[in-house]
């Protein structure tokens, strides 16, 4: 009888490493972050997350801002007096700015909140600002890069909320094969 307890311990516990050596085999380590920023506070409040979940996972993180061609096509419907080289100089000095944008927001982010830390900056390997359906660019530019995770905010409350939800960070979520984290906006 004991012998039989015994046995049937040591098979137990046999299974246990197995189940214990695949979960450890299903998880990813975690070594690049993509931070998705449309610019707005939430995203400021959000990088605080993509920077976080770096310094834990000794991670790097690559910032994308994407400058939404639906936008651009309504624009385009309305504003068909513009010929297509001011068009293209339009859009190259709007990337140059949303390029400094980011780098302004991400500098005034460290000296507030992380002065004391000067290593977080270099975390930070790209900022890209580029075209497109932001969901797409997102998607795209998190398997071009080798991303491990995307971080990314959500807007607001109420109806307001779930309608930008559903735009966004929905057809992200949807169609995503990698770990998303949504950072909705802090209650005041």
């Amino acid at each position: 009888m004991a012998w039989a307890l015994l046995n049937a311990i040591e098979q137990n516990r046999m299974e246990t490493l197995k189940v214990t050596e695949r979960r450890n085999t299903m998880t990813q380590d975690i070594k690049r972050i993509l931070y998705a920023t449309d610019l707005t506070e939430n995203s400021t409040y959000a990088f605080g997350y993509a920077l976080n979940l770096a310094k834990k996972h000794d991670a790097v993180i690559n910032v994308l801002h994407v400058i939404d061609q639906t936008m651009e096509n309504s624009v385009n419907r309305v504003g068909v007096y513009f010929d297509a080289t001011q068009y293209e100089e339009n859009l190259h000095q709007r990337m140059a700015n949303y390029h400094e944008e980011i780098n302004n927001q991400l500098k005034a982010y460290f000296d507030k909140e992380k002065a004391d830390d000067p290593e977080c900056a270099d975390k930070i390997v790209s900022i890209e600002v580029c075209h497109g359906y932001p969901a797409d660019e997102i998607l795209k530019k998190a398997d071009d890069l080798h991303c491990d995770l995307i971080v990314m905010g959500t807007h607001g409350k109420g109806i307001v909320s779930q309608a930008f939800f559903g735009s966004v960070a929905k057809k992200v979520l949807r169609r995503v094969r990698k770990p998303v984290f949504i950072i909705p906006l802090p209650k005041d």
